[in-house]
């Protein structure tokens, strides 16, 4: 074969070579629940990352709610943004620390394909609804589309993803996320690249969330008065650029508050891989022993800055509104199916009986995105809209 060619092999030893030996290797994957021949030209997480993409759940991440409903505005971030958004502060911290792009970047898709339509008031309403039938979060819910809800393949249901991005989508946690409805496992090491992935959504929810709520007027620059890192922020921008327009200059604000949050990050973490004597995987902590995060300093001055968002912006009386009227839409929607199965289209009709009635119905509404959700309360309770 023409050595300029770059094969799976090569890839795979060049892992060996650039990556830190805490890194995980494609070559060491656990693989996946069926066996299949890999690319010759693709890494395993690579393949993954593909298949991720061309789903249909994460095409349905562009019109489901990140914080503002789809309806609201064509500036805010959706789903799929913040995925994207995500993604691209992951792959800046593996870069830095010597970790698997690849395996990062895929976790990166695929970490909010579990989501409902109408964000965190979507699930939690879905979890109220399912409390008596098996319960529901969007980590476990993301884990069985990726294993069980895509229909892509003829050999198997699912993505057939690695384990280790599987394990990835199921251990994702933030200080947003709910506890779990079950207790799935995937068992295997606490990985640095799925906790890339954790700090990278942290930073990204933040920071674009803080962005679209001074686009939106809902916060203003004032309610951020005595906020350290904003004013740290600020007054670095101020002193680089003078007389720029406002957008201009909040953009430029939101671009600094993420760049201090990751090198801060990325710092710190090397100096915990250093107090923590990890030198492989088998020396990697427990879950309880976070590695990748911010230094004590900073995790303090962002507590505050998501104190101000939590009061100002998350219980902003219009975001409280948006998140009853959602709440209320999946409420209906739930109780008309569950009450007359027979409404559901034909193919989820068929999963009844191997899933069970409830299971079904809360598939078929969590994978709705907003304004398909919108659409079928309209078809189902308006009098005159066409079924």
């Amino acid at each position: 074969m023409n050595s300029a060619i770059l094969t799976r092999e090569t890839i795979e030893k060049r892992e060996y070579d650039w990556l830190a030996p805490y890194a995980m290797k494609s070559a060491e994957s656990t693989g996946r629940a069926h066996a299949e021949k890999e690319h010759p030209y693709r890494s395993i997480y690579q393949r993954d990352k593909d298949r991720i993409v061309y789903s249909t759940a994460f095409r349905r991440l562009e019109y489901k709610t990140q914080v503002f409903v789809n309806y609201e505005g064509d500036y805010y971030r959706t789903r799929l943004t913040h995925t994207l958004e995500v993604a691209q502060i992951a792959r800046t911290l593996a870069r830095a620390l010597k970790l698997n792009e690849d395996l990062v970047e895929a976790i990166a898709l695929a970490h909010d394909l579990g989501h409902t339509p109408f964000g965190h008031s979507g699930e939690e309403t879905l979890a109220e609804l399912m409390k008596d039938h098996g319960g529901f979060d969007h980590n476990t819910h993301g884990l069985r589309v990726v294993d069980i809800l895509e229909e892509r393949y003829p050999e198997f249901h699912g993505l057939n993803l690695t384990n280790e991005v599987r394990r990835g989508i199921i251990s994702h946690s933030t200080p947003f996320d709910m506890k779990r409805a079950d207790t799935v496992d995937i068992p295997g090491p606490w990985l640095l690249e799925i906790q890339v992935v954790d700090i990278s959504d942290e930073i990204a929810y933040d920071n674009h969330d803080l962005d679209d709520g001074l686009k939106s007027k809902l916060l203003s620059e004032k309610d951020l008065e005595g906020v350290p890192i904003w004013e740290e922020a600020v007054a670095y921008i101020n002193e680089r650029f003078k007389n720029i327009d406002p957008q201009t200059k909040r953009f430029q604000i939101i671009r600094r508050l993420i760049d201090l949050q990751v090198s801060n990050a990325i710092e710190n973490t090397m100096d915990r891989i250093d107090e923590f004597q990890i030198g492989n995987l088998s020396e990697l902590p427990d879950k309880g022993k976070r590695t990748v995060y911010f230094g004590k300093e900073m995790n303090e001055k962002r507590i505050q800055l998501r104190k101000v968002l939590m009061e100002k912006l998350y219980r902003h009386y219009r975001v409280v509104r948006m998140s009853d009227k959602a709440s209320r839409f999946l409420k209906d929607l739930f109780n008309v199916y569950s009450g007359n199965p027979e409404q559901l289209p034909p193919h989820d009709q068929e999963k009844i009986e191997k899933k069970g009635k409830f299971r079904a119905i809360c598939d078929y509404i969590a994978g709705m995105t907003d304004r398909y959700a919108l659409d079928q309360y309209k078809s189902l309770f308006e009098p005159y809209e066409r079924v």
